[in-house]
């Protein structure tokens, strides 16, 4: 008896977990494509300044591949 209700509120718990996890996602995916509506709108105005955000950007100034072949 006791089992069927710890597996009902196991499961609940569960199920309500899983909702925030998806609202999270569902979130993030929104600011995101609201943030790149907006930086697509300064470029479009010729305002570049706000469109690259220094702390956004991925660019560690080191070289992608190495500048000379390396033995094997």
């Amino acid at each position: 008896m006791y089992a069927e209700y710890e597996i009902s509120r196991y499961r609940s718990a569960e199920l309500l977990r899983q909702a925030e996890h998806e609202r999270l996602v569902r979130e993030t995916l929104r600011r995101r494509r609201a943030a790149r509506r907006e930086a697509a709108a300064c470029i479009a105005e010729g305002d570049t300044s706000q469109a690259l955000d220094p702390e956004g950007e991925a660019h560690t100034g080191r070289p992608r591949r190495h500048r000379f072949l390396r033995p094997a």
